[in-house]
């Protein structure tokens, strides 16, 4: 659940993020501390608030060890615009790839959209009250439909005079009305009936037709040797050019139908031109980027040619946009000055030092994350509210079956995660996944075959299923 930026406190920030991750305590104060930093900037006089530029963050460690997970958190912690980017996907202008001008208009588009969704928020009890209308004018129509009658032609109408026809007319018309009012009556009755049951939801599963807007349009792809802004230029010209958006029929149960028809009338109630204006401002302000696998851009040599060429490209390439620019999006320019950049990588190659001097100089903030180590895996299988445990606990429960670990286990399956981590690649808390994986493998094939409902994992279970005394064993004739 997001909370408000001024409750936010470093100390609140770091509390929220000890609820997912264990350990790495610099890297939470660093962050927390930036966090904070820029709502304190918004507090600050215009004149004052313009000096001050996010301090941007690059977070060092091994694979596994909560990187990555630090940033998913924080999005979800602070309302503010967020994206992931990898350094990898992107490469020097000029070579087939995504240029890094992309990621601001991914942030951007990131920005609009949540601002989109509050906006709708904020009309969505109106905008379900005229969904529910709308199905209950399709279940139960107002007017129908008049069979029978034939048009008159004008010419008919001149030959034989009006006086004609209503003279005609006069002694059915009190019947005709006699027997509207009396339909009217029951069709009343009848929406007053189908109108209750749709509050009750007992018509949740009845199927109806509904006209959607359907985008007939197709986005026009990137053309070899054009780039993302000629596409947006191109996709402007041609949306002037092309038709109001066409509805089509669709046939789906009351429920699915009231989600789409109150979305439809709830993206109408909104002024889309302020929730552009807003959300580029909030993308300027308050934008947040998590650039990842920032190592695999950094050469080991400077001297060095080849692929490393490349790679110090998009160190250039990205450095105007961390040290300040504006990038051109198609909801307008945005400048980049304000928003916060944290880089990630292992660096277990490369170093810091090996980047551009230029781009060592826009991240002044660098945390070393620790390895982890028996007793962090033993409290990331026990304390986290999102740990491996609860995850394989609630998928066996779908099948009617309870795990249960006892606390010798849990420091077992630690214990070898630990080892294949020393012994293998460090993959860090991601090996976790790897022994549950074989440890409940027979348990999860067999699951909806079995008779017993509990199952207790104790460490004797654990050690069968590695063998990990015979593992001792062979290891002992190596031992001086």
């Amino acid at each position: 659940m997001k909370k408000k930026m001024e409750d936010l406190t470093p100390r609140v920030i770091v509390n929220e993020l000890n609820r997912y991750i264990i350990g790495q305590d610099k890297a939470k104060k660093a962050v927390a501390v930036s966090l904070r930093n820029r709502y304190r900037r918004t507090l600050l006089p215009e004149e004052i608030r313009d000096e001050i530029t996010p301090k941007n963050i690059i977070l060092m460690g091994p694979t596994g060890v909560g990187k990555t997970e630090i940033a998913r958190r924080i999005a979800k912690l602070v309302s503010a615009p967020f994206i992931k980017v990898e350094a990898t996907k992107f490469t020097e202008v000029g070579y087939v790839g995504r240029d890094v001008e992309s990621m601001i208009r991914d942030l951007v588009a990131t920005s609009i959209r949540m601002v989109q969704q509050e906006k709708m928020k904020e009309v969505y009890a109106e905008a379900e009250d005229k969904a529910n209308r709308m199905i209950l004018d399709i279940l139960v129509p107002l007017h129908k439909k008049k069979t029978g009658e034939k048009l008159v032609n004008p010419f008919e109408i001149l030959s034989k005079g009006v006086q004609s026809n209503t003279d005609s007319n006069d002694g059915s018309s009190q019947q005709d009305q006699a027997e509207e009012q009396e339909r009217q009556q029951r069709l009343n009755v009848k929406r007053t009936e189908v109108e209750q049951d749709l509050k009750d939801g007992r018509l949740e599963d009845e199927m109806i037709e509904i006209e959607i807007e359907d985008d007939g349009a197709k986005s026009i792809g990137i053309m070899a040797g054009m780039s993302e802004d000629m596409s947006i230029e191109i996709g402007n010209i041609f949306d002037g050019l092309m038709p109001n958006k066409k509805k089509k029929k669709r046939s789906m149960k009351v429920n699915e139908a009231r989600k789409i028809l109150t979305s439809q009338e709830a993206q109408k109630m909104i002024d889309m031109d302020e929730v552009h204006e807003i959300g580029l401002r909030e993308a300027e302000q308050n934008g947040i980027i998590f650039i990842d696998e920032l190592d695999k851009i950094v050469g080991s040599n400077t001297n060095s040619s080849g692929p490393d060429v490349s790679r110090e490209g998009v160190q250039r390439d990205i450095l105007p946009i961390v040290e300040g620019s504006t990038v051109n999006t198609k909801y307008g320019p945005v400048k980049t000055d304000f928003m916060l950049f944290i880089g990630a990588g292992a660096f277990h190659v490369s170093k810091i030092e090996d980047m551009i001097p230029e781009l060592q100089g826009r991240f002044p903030v660098s945390v070393q994350l620790d390895s982890l180590t028996v007793d962090d895996f033993v409290e990331i299988l026990t304390k986290p509210e999102n740990s491996v445990v609860k995850q394989y606990t609630y998928l066996l429960q779908t099948e009617g079956i309870t795990l249960k670990f006892e606390d010798d286990a849990l420091k077992a399956i630690a214990a070898i995660a630990y080892a294949k981590n020393e012994e293998d690649e460090n993959i860090g808390a991601r090996r976790l996944h790897t022994v549950f994986e074989e440890l409940l493998e027979e348990i999860s094939f067999y699951a909806s075959d079995y008779d017993k409902d509990e199952f207790v994992i104790d460490q004797d279970y654990v050690h069968s299923v590695f063998k990990t005394e015979e593992k001792e064993r062979s290891y002992s004739k190596y031992l001086l």
